[in-house]
């Protein structure tokens, strides 16, 4: 089940910045898709981020006791987001670290910590299911998922099976609404 609440705001951020762009593009899932999204144009600029962070940072609710974010996308995200409620966070790593610890998790997770996953773009939530599994190997207890947009391409149905409830800031769909 997905939970969007009103953030037109965002979805106006997201355009402004030109983190939404219209044309041909491959998406990391080898689709082909008339939309690419790109937070990090969002991310890059200090007033943007604290935007954005405080809107992800209003989702929070008060049961959680961990923030978690995948790398590259999620981390100013979920430091955003630290930085705006005072909670901790770890940096979860893609598979493949061959160097160093060889951690997938930098930072800790304290067992049974109620953990909140942050993600930048949702489109078949491969990405998240990952993070998640990472995370509860590690004792952490993840039900919710807060993402900055859902490309609604089955990631929230494929999260619930897990589940997780995946919660956004805009879908593809408003944003596609926007453009009009």
């Amino acid at each position: 089940m997905v939970s969007t609440s009103s953030e037109p705001g965002i979805r106006a951020l997201l355009l402004e910045a030109g983190a939404v762009r219209f044309g041909h593009f491959v998406l990391t899932s080898g689709a082909a898709s008339d939309v690419y999204v790109d937070v990090k144009l969002v991310w890059t600029r200090p007033g943007w981020l604290r935007t954005l962070g405080r809107a992800l940072a209003d989702r929070v609710g008060p049961a959680v006791d961990l923030l978690a974010g995948l790398e590259l996308g999620a981390v100013p995200l979920v430091v955003a987001v630290a930085l705006e409620t005072g909670l901790p966070y770890v940096v979860v790593r893609k598979p493949g670290r061959q160097h160093g610890t060889g951690r997938r998790i930098e930072g800790t997770v304290p067992p049974g910590a109620r953990t909140l996953v942050l993600e930048d773009v949702t489109t078949t939530g491969g990405s998240l299911a990952d993070t998640v599994a990472v995370l509860r190997a590690a004792g952490a207890r993840v039900d919710r998922a807060l993402s900055v947009v859902d490309r609604e391409q089955g990631g929230a149905a494929r999260l619930a099976a897990d589940g997780i409830r995946l919660e956004t800031l805009a879908t593809l769909a408003e944003l596609r609404e926007l453009r009009s």
